[in-house]
């Protein structure tokens, strides 16, 4: 890991020069030696990484919407080649290279942070050893090496030996269950965070490789932060569990606002967004009305979920209109006669009575 790690030792500085200033300003409040105040200071780095990585964030889920659109051609594609696989494979690459979309778009953002990553480790590595590494002076590093979160001071590892432990002013007791709780945590965020994505936003009626693809993450990755967590000092994993919780809550947001098509999510927003029009009797809110606007103009082309949510609000009496606005169906029809001219309602005939209908009618005379 330090051979890794030494890899991206140019960017070593910046990040040590982020957490300084930050420290600077944490120490002022709990104190220059807190693990407080060097903690959060880790969690700062992150949440300054996350907004700067948010155009990427957004660049993701374009892409992944793309993969989402390409699925009914992937299902093509597969029940045409079922019983050839290569042939599948290049058919796919081919239409990946056609349509510009990329399979692995989803792990941009992870691997945008590594270097952050690796930087704060090797960052934490030496502080372990009491060297000094970029802006930190010597002074510092013997700061942060004493600083402790809940007993565990943020440059131990779970694999450290109770000798080194004890170098650092601490119990191997308060460091492992620190450590494993933490781990499990973090663990736990990822896994959650991959299984709201493949429960709630795509569409799993629809089986391709991208679909087995993040399935396949959603186990893999929690078991690889598991077993490179105990080889992770504490202020790494609390880098970490930061991000994930950002990345969890993150998404938690885009599946509620901006749902894939097609997914129990978008089932979801529609459902709350016509509970919003028929109590308000109006489309309230720019993303509201983009979203109704999109489904009116896909017109026939719309999903099962789309049309039963055209269909729900003609049996409250609205209809939605291109502008993403929805009014009342009769006054949408007054609009329709106006600019048809005004025709004319169609007259009803006349009830007869009984004794009408029972006496024959006289024929007309002869000329």
């Amino acid at each position: 890991m330090d051979t890794i790690a030494g890899l991206f030792s140019f960017i070593t500085t910046p990040v040590s020069w982020i957490i300084v200033q930050f420290h600077s300003l944490y120490g002022a409040v709990f104190g220059p030696d807190s693990g407080w105040a060097w903690g959060l200071s880790i969690v700062s780095l992150v949440v300054l990484i996350r907004i700067c990585l948010i155009p990427l964030f957004v660049k993701q889920i374009k892409a992944t919407r793309g993969m989402q659109a390409l699925q009914p051609k992937m299902k093509a594609i597969q029940e045409r080649y079922k019983n050839d696989k290569q042939r599948q494979s290049e058919e796919m690459m081919k239409l990946y290279k056609e349509t510009g979309t990329n399979p692995l778009s989803s792990c941009l953002p992870i691997l945008a942070q590594s270097p952050f990553f690796f930087a704060l480790y090797h960052v934490l590595a030496n502080i372990a050893d009491g060297k000094t590494i970029g802006v930190l002076n010597q002074q510092l590093v013997d700061s942060a090496r004493e600083a402790k979160i809940f007993g565990a001071p943020i440059a131990a590892k779970f694999m450290d030996s109770s000798e080194k432990v004890a170098a650092l002013g601490a119990s191997l007791t308060d460091v492992r269950v620190v450590t494993a709780v933490m781990i499990v945590m973090m663990s736990l965020s990822q896994f959650y965070t991959q299984r709201q994505l493949m429960q709630k936003n795509v569409d799993l009626s629809v089986k391709t490789p991208f679909m087995q693809q993040q399935k396949m993450l959603m186990y893999i990755f929690p078991v690889i932060f598991a077993v490179m967590g105990i080889n992770f000092p504490v202020g790494v994993l609390v880098y970490w569990l930061t991000t994930n919780v950002w990345t969890m809550g993150q998404q938690m947001y885009v599946i509620n606002q901006n749902p894939t098509p097609g997914s129990k999510a978008q089932d979801q927003y529609l459902t709350r967004l016509l509970k919003h029009a028929t109590s308000h009797g109006e489309v309230k809110g720019r993303g509201k009305k983009k979203t109704v606007a999109a489904i009116v103009a896909k017109g026939p082309d719309r999903n099962d979920i789309e049309r039963k949510f055209i269909t729900a609000l003609s049996k409250q009496g609205l209809a939605a209109q291109a502008d993403g606005s929805v009014i009342k169906s009769s006054e949408s029809t007054a609009d329709s006669d106006a600019a048809s001219g005004g025709a004319a309602k169609r007259q009803q005939p006349k009830r007869q009575t009984k004794s009408q209908r029972q006496t024959p009618s006289k024929p007309s005379p002869k000329k």
